[in-house]
């Protein structure tokens, strides 16, 4: 009980820290009525997932500590189902990689072939390399939330064991794709480098938004996963949403050529703060605490989407083994 009790006041003194930071700050460059939206939806969103934090401790802290004392079990599986995704083709692995980086690589062809216009007048950069800087995250969360969301099915021999965890078993899913992204990453450095453009302090950021992205769609996983077990409909839904989630995140066009209402709804799209992070640290040379607020409503809106996903599943586990 004092644990949990020590837990709650420590989360509750860093969300009133951010309370206190969202309420003060201010942006001179922000619109003032848009400014006080966003604040007060952050505000009410980051106490709304406090107190459900608090309520449902007992709940929700189950999942979190079942992936921590299975994370030597979670690396090696994932690594054995990356290894066997391709293992009955002839060039095996090969071809886990080889499809991202050719779309990748045609993006980049057919572009420099079209033309080396920057995105905007006040970037010197072309926009194919605004395209590839963006759209490598986007492959990262299409496919780790598809494959986490086909987690339990793709299992189903495993969910039918009573001893094992299968908390692990969408988070295993979504670490093997994660290597298809380092690859990808690494390509895309390769590419800039053949542009001009260097290593700099702000490509550490990488780091940053891959964790924001692996965090993001993991506890949306843990909601869909659970999910499409009683409605597989949703798998074919969520194919639908990505196709369409390209467009609006957006990974082809500009945000900033729309009025800045329409950019605020557009923002509110988590997966837009991960692709703009991704150019921001690699060819914008900003830090990602320098968007503040775009920062707190991230996390927050991951923090939630983990404690619903964590509740969503522990309460249905009980009937996964029934059901498949």
């Amino acid at each position: 009980m004092t644990k949990k009790k020590n837990v709650i006041i420590a989360v509750a003194v860093v969300a009133l820290i951010l309370t206190a930071y969202i309420v003060f700050h201010h942006n001179p460059l922000a619109d003032p009525h848009q400014e006080i939206i966003k604040k007060c939806i952050s505000v009410i969103v980051l106490w709304g997932a406090f107190a459900v934090f608090a309520k449902l401790y007992d709940r929700i802290i189950i999942l979190p500590q079942e992936l921590w004392a299975n994370r030597k079990l979670i690396w090696k599986l994932s690594k054995n189902d990356f290894r066997s995704k391709y293992a009955g083709s002839y060039m095996g692995v090969v071809w886990i990689f080889l499809q991202p980086a050719v779309t990748v690589l045609v993006y980049w062809f057919v572009f420099t072939m079209g033309g080396r216009t920057p995105v905007s007048e006040t970037q010197d950069y072309p926009f194919v390399l605004w395209l590839i800087v963006g759209i490598v995250p986007w492959f990262f969360f299409s496919d780790a939330w598809g494959q986490g969301t086909g987690a339990l099915l793709s299992y189903q021999f495993l969910v039918k064991k009573v001893v094992f965890k299968i908390s692990i078993l969408p988070i295993i899913k979504i670490t093997s794709t994660l290597f298809i992204h380092v690859f990808l990453v690494a390509v895309t450095l390769v590419i800039l480098l053949l542009n001009g453009i260097y290593p700099n302090p702000y490509w550490i950021q990488i780091i940053y938004f891959s964790g924001c992205t692996f965090l993001l769609v993991l506890g949306i996983s843990y909601v869909t996963c659970s999910v499409v077990v009683f409605f597989r409909d949703l798998g074919q839904i969520i194919g639908i949403l990505l196709q369409v989630g390209v467009w609006i995140t957006p990974i082809m066009w500009d945000i900033n050529n729309l009025s800045r209402p329409l950019q605020m709804v557009f923002k509110l799209n988590p997966v837009f703060y991960v692709v703009d992070g991704y150019r921001m640290a690699l060819l914008d040379h900003m830090w990602f605490f320098e968007h503040f607020s775009s920062t707190v409503y991230f996390w927050i809106f991951t923090v939630a989407s983990f404690l619903f996903g964590a509740l969503v599943f522990k309460r249905l586990k009980v009937h996964f083994a029934d059901i498949l």
